[in-house]
């Protein structure tokens, strides 16, 4: 852009003095063209009857001592035309070191309208094509800044709620003007570029806010501070600062920049204030399920997702990651089942992400959330783990949250860091397997010894233990007697008591490891000391697990914990444990009816039973375990 004070900067001798000292304002003003005429044209036909906006008027071949008499009356006309049509300045030829050529009443009449008085030694037909090149030059610069426009709004997000936004438009700004800009809140930088710029401005902002420099006014050597919503009373700043000073032009773009940021920053309070109260909305949702308050949960719930909730059953999740990864995890989730699930960060643990999925008749129970939320925990990788729950009621929800969360916790341990319904869960998958196997196969090694003989209780003894004999009988379509026979001599080979519930469990679960769960004991483990029964279930899962099934069981008004244990002492007999707790059989049997309903698992089964025993043992320590060394002091013989 071309101004009085730097006209032309490729050609010295066309060099304009100012006739006195001129202002900024005069430097600076935009030249747009030179308009030259000749003293007698103007004596001739007077002024040009329009002058185009931002011209330069240069009067050629006039000698200093004539600009006395009727010329200084065409002067002064001139000087008006030129105000009138926002001219940049008046011109004349002299020589070189000549005196002032313009009579005192000219200057002073330039001087109160506000226009450039200068001088140019120059001979005439050295700004002949000046004009010319002066539209070139302004074409180039139109559409130089034209394709800047254009980039800056290429800028442009097509949310203005992306965060990544005003980062874009600074960086294009710090290209674009060659400078160093910062955006930033007083208690926070919200974009930087390059990212040094915060230290070199950060004395700029201070001295706005302490000297109280007004935005858009230059507050120190080539910085410039502008507020993005003055309007709004945001304290919201754009800082930009370089080595050279910024023209008019410079500031124009950088204005229209800051428009553009002010919008992004506007859009981006608004979406923040609308996000925490639909977060807020939703949290107190949670909070009401929880509560068991669904009707008012719903009421909640209405306009942010009508009828979401609007179901009798749920499954509940339980998302947990790394503290600084949640909030991207919250809205992975979100975009992933927030049509169809309920998802709040949660309240008291940084680490975690709550899921409600709500159940509908004519649907499954929540496969296609459970499925992209097991992609999600798998894209997101360690530490990363999910816990699910059941089907549930509506209203007992918090039991769900609580199975969720039991899940979750042992979900870390799975090879997929998954665990969907601990209640389902298969306590020998819990297991250690190279240990289990391990303990399983020398305990039961009396057995296996002879082929023979194993494949014959490999076929009797499960059924042979958990069911009575005349049952396993029938089952296995062998004579009673034979069931008997085999299953006596196994017990003498074990040196155990198979009308012991806990020697018969053991015996079981050791069949089951051997005969269904394919797999050998490790390598390392050959030669040493098999692990106890106690010491398979001393793990992390197992705990969890456990815990899930007493927690109901403890939380029941009624002592069903000192019934089920009772029950156990007596292998199972209802009227032994009746009489030890002074209780009547019908309440002994309520009771374990009230157990079988809180832990969902059918104590009329050896693996029921089994399940009760050993989650009884792992939370409370009672009741106590077979010794492994009934059968392992037979193989040591």
């Amino acid at each position: 852009m071309l101004t009085l004070g730097s006209l032309p900067t490729d050609r010295p001798e066309l060099e304009l003095t100012f006739v006195a000292s001129g202002s900024l304002r005069a430097q600076t003003a935009e030249i747009t063209g030179v308009v030259t005429v000749a003293p007698e044209q103007l004596l001739e036909d007077g002024v040009p009857s329009a002058l185009p906006d931002g011209s330069l008027v240069l009067i050629t071949g006039i000698s200093p001592f004539r600009l006395r008499g009727r010329i200084t009356t065409v002067l002064d006309l001139l000087l008006q035309r030129i105000s009138r049509d926002g001219g940049a300045g008046l011109a004349v030829s002299a020589a070189p070191g000549a005196r002032q050529p313009f009579p005192p009443v000219i200057v002073d009449r330039a001087s109160g309208l506000g226009i450039a008085l200068l001088i140019t030694s120059a001979p005439t037909e050295c700004w002949e094509g000046v004009h010319e090149e002066i539209q070139q030059s302004r074409l180039r610069f139109a559409e130089r800044r034209a394709a800047q426009l254009s980039s800056l709004l290429q800028e442009l997000p097509a949310q203005l709620a992306d965060s990544r936004a005003m980062q874009r438009i600074a960086d294009w700004l710090a290209r674009v003007l060659d400078c160093q800009v910062l955006v930033s809140e007083p208690e926070r930088v919200l974009a930087a570029s390059p990212a040094t710029a915060a230290e070199q401005l950060a004395q700029a902002i201070i001295r706005q806010s302490v000297d109280g420099v007004l935005p858009e006014t230059l507050s120190g050597p080539h910085t410039q501070l502008i507020s993005l919503a003055p309007a709004s009373a945001a304290d919201t700043v754009l800082a930009v600062a370089r080595r050279t000073p910024f023209d008019e032009a410079d500031l124009r773009l950088l204005r229209h920049a800051a428009k553009l940021l002010g919008l992004v920053d506007q859009a981006h309070r608004e979406y923040r204030a609308a996000s925490g109260a639909s977060q807020a909305a939703r949290s107190a949702a949670f909070e009401l399920l929880l509560d068991g308050e669904v009707e008012k949960a719903r009421r909640v719930m209405a306009n942010l997702a009508p009828g979401l909730l609007e179901t009798e059953t749920a499954r509940v999740f339980v998302v947990e990651t790394q503290p600084s990864r949640r909030e991207l995890t919250v809205r992975r989730c979100r975009t992933s089942v927030g049509q169809h699930a309920l998802v709040v960060p949660a309240p008291r643990d940084d680490r975690r992400i709550l899921i409600v999925q709500p159940i509908r008749p004519d649907e499954d129970s929540g496969e296609d959330v459970s499925a992209e939320l097991t992609r999600l925990v798998g894209a997101l990788g360690p530490p990363s783990s999910l816990g699910g729950s059941g089907v549930y009621s509506m209203a007992l929800l918090a039991d769900a949250l609580h199975e969720a969360i039991t899940a979750q916790r042992f979900a870390a341990f799975q090879p997929d860091s998954v665990a969907l319904s601990v209640h389902g869960s298969d306590l020998v998958s819990l297991l250690p397997q190279a240990e289990a196997q391990h303990w399983a196969r020398r305990l039961l090694h009396p057995l296996m010894r002879d082929e023979t003989q194993w494949e014959s209780m490999r076929e009797t003894l499960p059924a042979a233990l958990a069911y009575p004999y005349t049952v396993a009988a029938r089952r296995l379509r062998l004579h009673r007697n034979t069931v008997m026979r085999r299953a006596s001599r196994a017990a003498e080979l074990l040196r155990m008591d198979f009308t012991s519930i806990s020697d018969r469990i053991a015996v079981a679960l050791a069949m089951e490891l051997v005969t269904q769960r394919e797999g050998s004991a490790s390598p390392r483990l050959a030669g040493a000391e098999p692990p106890s029964l106690a010491r398979l279930l001393d793990t992390p899962q197992v705990h969890a697990w456990a815990q899930t099934l007493v927690r109901p069981v403890q939380a029941d008004r009624r002592d069903l914990q000192s019934t089920a244990l009772a029950w156990l002492t007596f292998d199972a007999h209802v009227e032994p444990a009746a009489r030890a707790l002074g209780l009547s059989e019908v309440t002994v049997r309520s009771h374990l009816r009230a157990v079988e309903n809180h832990m969902q698992r059918d104590l009329a089964t050896l693996a029921g039973v089994r399940d009760l025993q050993f989650s009884l043992h792992v939370v409370t320590g009672q009741p106590d375990l077979p010794s492994d060394q009934q059968g392992l002091s037979v193989v040591a013989c």
